[in-house]
């Protein structure tokens, strides 16, 4: 009984120093990627959709108010200089002009009766048959009477000028764009009635992020093309950045001029803009190379002395087409690990493979 007690005493005890024992088992290194950083010039392309605009649109709308007898165009119709849009009733401005028209024939013969009298008056006072008075006073009527008369006339040309407005013509060649009446309708006075985009040049309107401005560009022109025929192209230039933001969409309205005196893009046809920017000195990297190191972008740099891998913050130009550009924290020569960070911790040694260019 005591030898057994002593077996079972002497196994207890190999277990426990079996499980006290240290660990002899290590790692193996870790394959991972390596490529070496190369510093490169990076000229990103901005391409944007915009639209075909007329650089001048007018609204058009009537002098006076009335009710709506004819509207001859339609939006999408081509219109010449003076063509008819739109008619009015024109029954009360004849009515004012008949009124302003008798209000001189009355005042003409207001004048034909002072301009006799004092005919009469003047030569009775050059014969000393009459006053001063009443040569006066017949003098004061006369200039009364051509007074009345110059007013009767000037309301008679601003009735037969009302008498015209009835009548809606175009100002400009060009497209209509819009229309805001309709036969019947009582249409106001400053009321649009037609938007009219005139012919001549033309604007491709680009709504831009505001962020795309603290880049430089390389050049002034802008590359356009038509989406629905990218065959047809042209070169425009900015011509107006609007000062303000739209605080929705966080965009900016920029237009650009075509410099295409064919004009051959339609309006409101979409298009493509594309500006290239200044060249910048980066390093480029497949994208699988990015890390975090407490939250911030990092690449893992290995050390071909000792073998170890080590992180390194970075700050990225952009994430462009699967790659990485970084634009500081990266020196030309270093040895970037490029596939296989995922299990890395700080000072592991790894075992490097040459990632395929």
């Amino acid at each position: 009984m005591r030898t057994v007690r002593w077996i079972l005493t002497c196994a207890a005890a190999a277990v426990v120093a079996g499980c006290n024992a240290p660990s002899v088992s290590k790692r193996p290194p870790l394959p991972v990627q390596v490529t070496t950083a190369e510093v490169t010039d990076y000229a990103p392309t901005l391409s944007l959709t915009g639209e075909i605009a007329a650089r001048v649109s007018s609204n058009l709308s009537f002098r006076i108010s009335g009710r709506v007898v004819e509207r001859k165009a339609e939006v999408g119709q081509h219109v010449a200089l003076g063509d008819v849009l739109a008619r009015l009733d024109p029954a009360e401005a004849e009515a004012d002009l008949d009124a302003a028209n008798a209000a001189v024939a009355s005042a003409e013969a207001v004048l034909k009766q002072n301009t006799a009298s004092f005919a009469r008056q003047k030569q009775l006072f050059d014969s000393g048959f009459t006053t001063r008075s009443g040569f006066d006073a017949a003098q004061q009527n006369l200039r009364t009477a051509e007074n009345a008369l110059d007013s009767a006339k000037a309301q008679a040309a601003t009735a037969a000028d009302a008498l015209t407005y009835s009548v809606l013509k175009a100002d400009k060649a060009g497209v209509v764009t819009a229309r805001g009446i309709e036969v019947g309708q009582i249409a106001q006075v400053a009321q649009t009635a037609y938007a009219v985009a005139e012919d001549g040049p033309r604007d491709a309107v680009f709504n831009v992020f505001e962020s795309v401005f603290f880049a430089h560009p390389a050049r002034v022109g802008v590359r356009l093309s038509l989406v629905a025929d990218p065959s047809v192209q042209a070169i425009g230039h900015v011509r107006e950045i609007s000062p303000t933001v739209n605080t929705r969409a966080g965009t900016v309205t920029v237009k650009v001029a075509v410099d295409d005196p064919r004009n051959r893009m339609p309006l409101g046809a979409p298009v493509i803009g594309q500006a290239a920017f200044a060249a910048r000195k980066v390093v480029e990297l497949p994208w699988t190379a990015a890390a975090s190191d407490a939250g911030q972008l990092a690449v893992w740099i290995y050390d071909p002395a000792t073998g170890a891998v080590a992180l390194k913050p970075v700050v990225a130009e952009a994430f462009d087409n699967e790659r990485l550009v970084v634009a500081e924290g990266l020196n030309g020569g270093e040895r970037v690990i490029t596939a296989g960070a995922k299990f890395l911790f700080p000072g592991e040694v790894v075992a490097p493979q040459e990632a395929n260019p």
